[in-house]
């Protein structure tokens, strides 16, 4: 890649150093794993000083893009995930991106739901919903942790391919229009099996969100509550003033 900089411009020299080498990691240019070589070499090529380049590299560390290893180099780790705030799954927004994903169904079964459960989908006693955990990981690395439940009434998901297919796309196929969502998006730490299962630190801090959403008849079709490892997570939200 080829990094060029502005010495007239206001904005920090190390500032559009790093703001080249996030775009590089951002549009594949940089892919994940791959080393960039070291500061005294990048500050040469530059001619810019070596603290300067130190504090271009520094800030995509911080933002989680580069990691520096002992006997490695500094490295690019998987970028971080950019989610817009839609009706969307994260099953689509990855397929949209072109990210690499995989998927490992931890549980799958018809089952009672429990109070606080059948009040937020708004079922009756005897209703019976699907209960889908599963994690999922981008480029080899887990995300999210992720828990469904489902009224049996809205879906058959017995057989269902849930490892190389998304929940949406199986509602969307079954004919279920979706069509609002309540969603609430929040932080906790992580309890002992989600660090686990994220490769995190126990208590180490999650991104959450809490879904209900409807379809075009107002009917409570699904309740998701997953977590996410913020490093590597984010949502996006455009804000217009009134």
């Amino acid at each position: 890649m080829r990094i060029t900089v502005d010495r007239l411009s206001p904005v920090p020299l190390y500032f559009q150093v790093a703001e080249q080498l996030e775009q590089a990691i951002a549009d594949g240019t940089l892919g994940a794993g791959e080393r960039i070589a070291n500061e005294i070499a990048l500050a040469a090529d530059l001619g810019l000083s070596r603290p300067t380049m130190r504090q271009a590299i520094q800030v995509l560390v911080d933002k989680g893009l580069l990691v520096r290893k002992r006997g490695v180099g500094t490295q690019v780790v998987s970028g971080r995930v950019h989610r817009p705030l839609e009706l969307t799954s994260l099953y689509d927004d990855l397929s949209h991106a072109g990210q690499e994903q995989t998927t490992q169904v931890l549980a799958l079964e018809r089952r009672a739901p429990s109070d606080d459960v059948a009040a937020e989908l708004g079922l009756p006693e005897d209703a019976e919903v699907w209960f889908l955990e599963r994690l999922r990981s981008v480029a080899g690395e887990p995300l999210a942790h992720m828990r469904n439940h489902i009224p049996c009434s809205v879906i058959d998901l017995a057989g269902a391919d849930l490892e190389h297919d998304g929940l949406y796309r199986l509602l969307r196929a079954s004919g279920v229009v979706m069509r609002v969502a309540r969603q609430r998006i929040s932080a906790r730490r992580a309890d002992p099996a989600e660090a686990r299962m994220l490769e995190e630190k126990r208590g180490a801090p999650l991104l959450t969100m809490e879904r209900i959403a409807y379809d075009d008849a107002g009917r409570a079709v699904e309740y998701g509550v997953h977590a996410y490892r913020p490093d590597r997570y984010a949502f996006e939200s455009t804000l217009v003033d009134r």
